[in-house]
């Protein structure tokens, strides 16, 4: 995203969404057209429920280790999503290609679910919602380190500074010193989730998404019952009702529930307009954390959060050349196409939830709540 480099974080997986699918020429025109009653709710929904994973991580972790919360959200929404990734066909694709899993795995589920966890036994969870919007921020500077070079516009930059101001209004003028090392592990789980759709839009973006977060998400349990047995994170006496009603709601209605309404929502408005939910969880996290837990939100907070967000809608706007030149390819797509003799693409023509299942995984950071 200066002539150094453009980032455009979700890039890849966005190409790989919108065209390389048997729906490609459908999801480019639904970018174009009115949003629908459907879509509207399906949006509002997922950015409710993609904004209160911080309220119900603060509830639980009062009682729960940070290994246990991860072990128990892991293995239930595993249990869940593997059976319909198994009915799909998309596990032995994925298992494949174990390595690089394994690394996307390691990334967006075991380090950054830790970490953030970790994080608010000290912080607010409105906090933590604000400061894991910076994640686009990093996101760019993973793309560059990674080797793309694309071109860096002066909006970008503009969006790179706007954005780390309002990381530098939380974290020095809205968080105590003595939570300065919580902050560092948010910071873990913030390039967590930078890198781990890097991994996903480099070696896995072309697999079907269910199989990819239904593995990613059983072999992430896996790996931590060692972790809890080796920690002594086990639970001593029985959680209270609450914690135990978060620790479900986290894992059935926050990753479960939530990817395949994620996968309905870019099936009814496509995956540009889906990305665009990634400004509406720090709003939600900010009003929950107020609400519920009767967390502060001061001045900065508002500062902070208004200058991240913009920051990130500036960081991520394409280069309009680079989108001229996008369109361009797509008239020049439709007029093959024409010659060929298909039929155009109306733009009218929805897949279904069981179809959109067998799609790649949408772009959008991070991937996985």
């Amino acid at each position: 995203m200066l002539m150094l480099a453009t980032v455009r974080p979700v890039a890849p997986a966005l190409e790989s969404t919108c065209t390389g699918s048997a729906h490609g020429g459908d999801a480019r025109a639904r970018q174009n057209e009115p949003m629908t009653r459907r879509g509207l709710i399906l949006f509002v929904s997922l950015g409710i429920i993609w904004g209160i994973p911080y309220l119900f991580i603060k509830i639980a972790i009062a009682e729960l280790s940070p290994e246990f919360l991860v072990l128990a959200r892991t293995t239930l929404a595993a249990a869940l999503l593997l059976p319909i990734a198994a009915r799909h066909r998309a596990i032995v694709p994925v298992l494949r290609r174990w390595k690089p899993l394994l690394t996307f795995a390691l990334f967006e589920i075991v380090l950054a679910w830790y970490f953030i966890n970790a994080a608010e036994r000290t912080l607010p969870s409105s906090t933590v919602g604000l400061l894991l919007a910076s994640i686009p921020l990093v996101a760019m500077a993973v793309a560059f380190l990674g080797g793309r070079r694309d071109r860096l516009t002066g909006v970008n930059l503009i969006g790179v500074v706007l954005g780390m101001a309002g990381v530098a209004a939380i974290v020095g003028l809205d968080v105590g010193g003595s939570d300065l090392f919580a902050v560092a592990e948010l910071a873990v789980a913030v390039v967590g989730y930078a890198i781990g759709p890097a991994i996903l839009a480099r070696h896995l973006h072309d697999l079907p998404g269910v199989g990819v977060i239904a593995c990613a998400l059983g072999v992430s349990a896996l790996a931590y019952v060692p972790v809890v047995a080796i920690t002594g994170g086990w639970p001593t006496v029985m959680p209270s009702t609450m914690t135990i009603v978060s620790v479900i709601v986290l894992a059935v209605l926050c990753s479960a529930v939530a990817f395949l309404l994620m996968f309905a929502l870019v099936a009814e408005v496509g995956p540009i307009r889906m990305s665009a939910i990634t400004y509406v969880n720090p709003a939600v996290a900010v009003v929950a954390g107020a609400l519920f837990l009767g967390e502060q939100i001061t001045v900065w907070t508002l500062v902070g959060f208004v200058a991240i967000l913009a920051g990130c809608a500036l960081v991520t706007r394409p280069d309009p050349r680079a989108a001229r030149t996008a369109e361009q390819a797509g008239a020049d797509d439709q007029a093959v196409d024409a010659a060929a003799g298909a039929a155009p693409s109306t733009g009218t023509g929805h897949p279904t939830l069981d179809e959109a299942l067998d799609e790649p995984v949408p772009p959008t950071e991070p991937i996985v709540r």
